[in-house]
């Protein structure tokens, strides 16, 4: 079996809707809503070819991660932005900064990141591989 990519990713979070909205604001993400199999609403992030089902902490979907916990995620997204970009566009949101923008190595080589917090305490990692 060969792994292709990555289709979706669960967070768990204490607020569905509060998660939404700064996905959308900050990260440009499209919030969907989308029936389960047995017909629940449900909010999703989509980007690109992938996505992020949210799940309220203690109404978890099943199957589930054994232990979901909001803020123990640690996610990095790729951007085209420079990191000048981001780090404005972060400030503009007025999003708190943790780090960078700073050198780090990614799945293809050398990028620059922009680290913070989501709502729930996420570390989200934006980065934009370097010129090659």
């Amino acid at each position: 079996m060969r792994i292709e990519r990555l289709d979706h990713l669960v967070l768990t979070v204490r607020d569905v809707q509060a998660t939404a909205d700064f996905y959308a604001r900050v990260l440009g993400m499209r919030v969907e809503t989308f029936a389960d199999d047995a017909g629940r609403l449900r909010l999703a992030l989509r980007f690109g070819d992938q996505k992020i089902n949210l799940h309220q902490a203690g109404h978890e979907f099943e199957p589930k991660a054994l232990h979901p916990t909001p803020g123990a995620g640690d996610l990095c997204f790729i951007t085209t932005a420079s990191p000048e970009e981001i780090a404005a566009h972060l400030h503009a949101c007025g999003v708190a900064i943790l780090a960078g923008p700073v050198p780090r190595t990614g799945a293809l080589g050398p990028m620059t990141s922009v680290y913070f917090r989501d709502p729930d305490q996420n570390l989200i990692e934006i980065a934009h591989y370097d010129e090659r």
